[in-house]
C-alpha cells in the first residue's frame, strides 16, 4: 500500500494510466494498479482515475492538475515498486 495514495495534492484533477493487458513490459504497472487503485479510490473517491488497457500500448501515467497543467511518466519495464516510486514522484510535483 502506498502512502502517497492517501495524501494526494488538492490541485490534482485526474489520473490516467495506460498499459498493455498482456505485454510483459506492463506487468509492473498492472500489479501496481491491482494493489494501489483500491487505496487511491478509498481515500479520494471523487478523483477520476482512468485505467486504459490496449494491446501493444506502452505503460505510462498522466496526471492532470489545476489550470490544465499535465505531467506524465513512462512506466514500461518497471517493477511494481519502481512504478509506485515514479507515480509518487510525479504526483508530488504540482
Amino acid at each position: 500500500m502506498s502512502a502517497f495514495a492517501k495524501t494526494l495534492s488538492p490541485a490534482l484533477r485526474e489520473i490516467r494510466i495506460f498499459c498493455c493487458q498482456s505485454n510483459q513490459a506492463s506487468a509492473g504497472t498492472r500489479q501496481f494498479i491491482l494493489s494501489t487503485y483500491p487505496v487511491i479510490k478509498k481515500h479520494n473517491p471523487d478523483l477520476p482515475v482512468m485505467i486504459r488497457e490496449a494491446n501493444g500500448t506502452p505503460a505510462r501515467m498522466f496526471a492532470r492538475f489545476e489550470r490544465g497543467v499535465e505531467k506524465h511518466v513512462e512506466l514500461d519495464d518497471l517493477s511494481s515498486s519502481d512504478v509506485a516510486a515514479s507515480v509518487a514522484r510525479i504526483l508530488s510535483v504540482s
